[in-house]
């Protein structure tokens, strides 16, 4: 299995936790985003869209890290990232949504690169940008958290889940983007959980082969 990917991107970051957390083997393939690797043809051959992560098994190729990440869970079941309940199976997937729909998106590098070089944004309006769009998401978040007594060390029990591989991957963002943690108390909180976890330490962006 190999995963074209990138040190610093979000959504390659959340699936390598997820594949750690899985305990699988896979070969590292990386695409330079600042050089602009994501635009060479042998790449956008596998990928359209030229975005990372990719995933190659086989012939199979697979792109969009919430599809990859779900397939995942189906092919190699064990250990689940998802609970057993229906209802709690929605609540961890709408905690992972509002990251991957509602706070991801709106930070993803080609958008910075829209508002940088072609709205001419200076450096501190495209951190502004970022800090509304994330601190939007993350006080949604602390609240569900808040409320859910099911709640334990993680997002969801006492066991990562998906939420938790999305989330770490943001918060990993939000201190990129000079984004504070204070009033997320329980997002810090499960930040630390999380990063004390091997799956998750391998899975940083500094961790990386490309990391710079």
């Amino acid at each position: 299995m190999k995963i074209y990917n990138y040190f610093r991107s979000g959504t390659s970051h959340r699936l390598r936790i997820v594949l750690n957390l899985k305990g699988l083997d896979w070969d590292y393939v990386a695409v330079d985003l600042r050089a602009e690797a994501h635009f060479d043809a042998a790449f956008k051959a596998l990928n359209p869209q030229g975005l990372v992560p990719t995933l190659i098994h086989g012939d199979l190729v697979l792109t969009q890290s919430p599809a990859i990440i779900e397939w995942l869970e189906e092919r190699y079941p064990q250990p689940p990232l998802l609970p057993t309940d229906l209802n709690d199976r929605a609540r961890v997937r709408a905690l992972a949504a509002i990251v991957g729909c509602d706070i991801h998106p709106l930070n993803n590098r080609r958008v910075l690169e829209y508002l940088r070089h072609t709205l001419g944004c200076d450096e501190a309006a495209v951190l502004a940008w970022c800090a509304t769009w994330i601190s939007a998401g993350f006080e949604a978040l602390e609240t569900l958290l808040a409320a859910d007594p099911k709640r334990g060390n993680f997002c969801f029990g006492q066991d990562p889940t998906l939420a938790d591989a999305y989330l770490v991957a943001q918060v990993e963002s939000a201190r990129r983007f000079k984004v504070s943690l204070a009033p997320y108390p329980l997002i810090a909180a499960i930040d630390q959980a999380c990063s004390a976890l091997p799956a998750f330490a391998l899975a940083a962006p500094r961790s990386q082969p490309d990391a710079a």
